[in-house]
């Protein structure tokens, strides 16, 4: 006798590896209408700023420990006005025969005038506050402390008022405050990563028990935990390819518009912090990780559920 026409289409469905459109529709989602998709969207999303923050701090403090390479400055600390300014002819004519030296010069006094004014206003010369003289040098090697301690010692004999110091060192603190904002950055996004993680793994764990009665006929008809685990796998999938797309797009809007902000102050040490190609290539591959993620979450979540449950 000849099994009817349905019972006949079952066993070669079970019989059949579980791929396509046929094998999704087994585990019934509607896109976008559940949780899964924006919950992606928003860890993406989040993952993609504190990425882009992490990463514009390491430029910026690349490109300020690059211009301060071999800087340094020499400091005439002397109140009268005319013995400062002998001390600093004396070690200007020093240094520039120094062949550690590669360029040197004089700040003038309306320079310094204008970058003290801030603070003490217009109109105070060194009759109210007596301004140190200062020599701007850019050393052929590294501002080391062996190199900047010979060259306090040569200064020394011909201004004893000088002190020399490493442009660098003056920003050492900001150095240290920008590193610890990139650990941070970092934290974050292996903390959202860890959380998209998650939010995956119970979502699976959801669908597994909802649909619990159809996996256990799909055994009963052949099916094998790897080709359940497909399904669910390639169902995740769509949901994070989705919510990835939405999160990198509202991201990188976040990030452009947080970019044009910081680039109105007007800053050189601010305009350091902007992204090259690779920068932004390293932005648009976080969707394209956390998709990974999710479907391998995804799969190893079902086969380890499957594996207790049957």
């Amino acid at each position: 006798m000849k099994p009817a026409p349905s019972i006949q289409r079952n066993k070669v469905r079970g019989f059949s590896p579980f791929a396509g459109e046929r094998a999704a529709d087994l585990v019934p989602q509607a896109r976008l209408a559940g949780p899964m998709p924006w919950v992606i969207a928003i860890m993406v999303a989040l993952t993609v700023i504190s990425a882009a923050g992490g990463l514009a701090l390491s430029n910026l403090a690349g490109g300020a420990r690059s211009d301060l390479e071999g800087g340094a400055t020499v400091q005439i600390i002397e109140a009268s006005p005319a013995e400062r300014d002998r001390q600093a002819e004396a070690a200007l004519a020093l240094l520039a025969e120094d062949p550690r030296v590669a360029t040197l010069r004089l700040v003038p006094d309306a320079e310094l005038d204008s970058l003290l004014e801030p603070w003490l206003g217009t109109g105070s010369g060194g009759e109210a506050v007596p301004i140190p003289a200062l020599i701007d040098l850019r050393l052929r090697g590294e501002a080391d402390d062996v190199t900047l301690a010979q060259l306090q010692d040569s200064v020394e004999n011909v201004a004893p008022a000088a002190r020399i110091d490493a442009q660098a060192s003056w920003l050492g603190p900001v150095f240290g405050a920008i590193a610890a904002m990139q650990w941070l950055s970092l934290a974050l996004v292996i903390l959202l990563s860890l959380t998209g993680a998650a939010a995956v793994w119970l979502a699976s764990r959801s669908a597994l028990g909802a649909n619990r009665e159809t996996i256990e006929i799909i055994h009963l008809l052949g099916g094998t935990d790897r080709q359940i685990a497909r399904i669910f796998q390639r169902s995740i999938g769509f949901d994070a390819v989705m919510g990835g797309a939405a999160g990198l797009a509202l991201g990188l809007a976040a990030v452009l518009i947080l970019g044009r902000q910081f680039a109105q102050l007007g800053s050189g040490m601010v305009s350091g912090g902007g992204f090259g190609w690779l920068d932004w290539l390293a932005l648009a591959a976080i969707p394209v990780v956390g998709v990974a993620l999710a479907m391998l979450t995804a799969r190893m979540t079902v086969l380890l559920a499957l594996r207790k449950m049957l």
